[in-house]
């Protein structure tokens, strides 16, 4: 080995593969009925509006496509979905689409820094969208379309 190569860090099919055992999916799914049968429960007792869900199902459904064509393209060779476009897709909130697809297409659940940063987006979700309710709540805001425009200063 010379002493250039000595100081470069290692390629990609040099490093070894950051893979472990696939979380159980059972807890996955666990975690998304309990999300799910909150946000409805807080969707009829809260009387939140149509788009919160909406948004939720829309962004999860994105992820869904954007997983499965990252799935395609890991098998046929092709250029890849980044990582972090994942991560920010899931953290916007499509996350429950997200844990869908990885179990589906068995894609993105054994690489473990992955999984680490994912489940950390889906923490920081949940408590932002907590947070957020919690605060519109308090603060005895209106959280239709025009009204919220109008808190955020957009309108």
């Amino acid at each position: 080995m010379s002493l250039a190569s000595a100081n470069r860090p290692p390629r990609a099919a040099e490093r070894p593969r950051d893979l472990s055992r696939p979380l159980p999916a059972s807890l996955s799914w666990s975690v998304l009925i309990v999300f799910v049968a909150s946000f409805a429960v807080a969707f009829f007792v809260l009387g939140l509006p149509w788009w919160l869900p909406g948004l939720y199902v829309v962004l999860s459904l994105v992820a869904l496509a954007v997983y499965g064509r990252d799935k395609r393209a890991a098998r046929r060779g092709r250029p890849r979905v980044s990582e972090q476009s994942l991560l920010l897709l899931g953290a916007l909130g499509g996350w429950p689409g997200s844990i869908v697809a990885q179990r589906v297409f068995r894609h993105k659940t054994r690489k473990r820094s992955f999984r680490r940063a994912f489940w950390t987006t889906v923490v920081l979700n949940v408590v932002t969208l907590a947070g957020f309710l919690t605060l519109a709540i308090v603060q005895g805001w209106t959280l239709e379309l025009p009204a919220l425009a109008g808190v955020l200063g957009l309108s």
